[in-house]
């Protein structure tokens, strides 16, 4: 099948961006349709006030604007997960880009939810390769996480952008649509985002061991002041080392109801982050795990979902030496459940996300 002919959901996608069309009745028929679960050949979808009403096979609704699907593929729109979409323009342009945070007042505070451009000219070439919706994530020192997701800078702290943030957190991620309008906010601060292995050790002053220090004792200190604002309040609390503007966002991550990305590589760092999330309560999601296929059934043990590039397979540092193109296949054959990137940070290339999914289906 030509590569023109293989998803109609990326016009689709054009297509729903348009004000006009929320207001309208659609049906695109002839097509087939793939809905997650089955496939439906010559199937018709009806989409009213810009929401899906109906899937099936039935002829299109009376007065119904039809687009003419037959020969194609119809699919539900992708998420890029992972993303700088619409936070990020050039990640090597300071101006441009809203992902990282250079201050060192604020760490997991920083949200990138108040940086969102709705106009970035990212966002019309990712809805071309069928991108509906993004989760937007900071970036953060030695990479990692929206613009910076491949920047394997050697001296945390400091990647292609340029100073990243130094604390332990790198804030808190969004979901956008991707349709045009102008806010593209679905939901903010969804979820915190925390470098770990080479990185994280970096910005800990250079070893594992004071990251998961540091970590720990970040969260005694946020469980504190959640039990004790008033004395907070009134100065009768002994000093802590966070501001309360990250105190105040961490406690979420604390009691275990926002989930913490974790950006960790190498399959011994994996291990120490599955065991530190369950002695500490925190609920993780794991962010590029190169090296997961090594321990995937720990990992499906945990109930710990992956975030994953399944290209990502040469050994570009020490922390990816066992990387392959088979990680999504023996994640999934464990039982994880993984999400596919896009690559670069999910911005310019997410439209690549069907790319690496169909990688990833003919390596297992």
């Amino acid at each position: 099948m030509r590569l023109r002919n293989l998803i109609l959901g990326a016009a689709c996608a054009a297509a729903l961006a348009s004000p006009a069309f929320a207001q309208s009745l659609t049906a695109i028929t002839g097509g087939r349709v793939l809905t997650g679960t089955s496939v439906i050949e010559n199937g018709t979808v009806v989409i009213q006030n810009g929401r899906v009403v109906s899937v099936g096979t039935g002829a299109a609704p009376a007065g119904a604007r039809v687009i003419d699907a037959r020969g194609k593929v119809v699919s539900p729109g992708f998420v890029a997960v992972d993303s700088g979409l619409g936070g990020s323009e050039i990640s090597s342009v300071g101006g441009s880009d809203d992902l990282s945070n250079g201050a060192n007042t604020i760490s997991a505070s920083f949200d990138v939810s108040y940086g969102l451009d709705p106009w970035s000219f990212t966002l019309p070439v990712a809805r071309l390769g069928g991108i509906t919706r993004a989760i937007v994530v900071p970036s953060h020192a030695g990479g990692g996480g929206g613009a910076h997701a491949h920047d394997d800078s050697d001296f945390a702290g400091v990647g292609d952008g340029g100073l990243q943030s130094p604390g332990l957190f790198a804030g808190q991620a969004a979901i956008i649509h991707l349709a045009a309008g102008t806010d593209i906010l679905v939901k903010a601060r969804v979820a915190m985002v925390a470098p770990f292995g080479e990185a994280g050790a970096g910005i800990a002053g250079g070893a594992r061991g004071a990251q998961f220090t540091q970590f720990k004792e970040t969260l005694a200190e946020v469980r504190l002041y959640a039990r004790n604002r008033g004395a907070y309040d009134r100065a009768g609390l002994r000093d802590l080392s966070l501001s309360r503007a990250d105190l105040e966002a961490l406690i979420p991550v604390a009691n275990g109801t926002m989930p913490l990305i974790v950006t960790v590589r190498r399959a011994a760092d994996i291990q120490q982050v599955l065991r530190l999330a369950r002695e500490e309560g925190v609920k993780i999601i794991l962010d590029g795990a190169e090296e997961g296929w090594l321990v995937a059934d720990q990992i499906a043990a945990a109930n710990v979902p992956v975030l994953l590039n399944p290209i990502s397979n040469l050994p570009g540092n020490l922390e990816t030496r066992a990387s392959r193109m088979e990680n999504a296949a023996a994640l999934d054959a464990a039982g994880v459940l993984i999400a596919i990137k896009g690559n670069e940070g999910s911005v310019h290339r997410a439209r690549e996300t069907r790319y690496n999914a169909g990688n990833a289906v003919s390596h297992g």
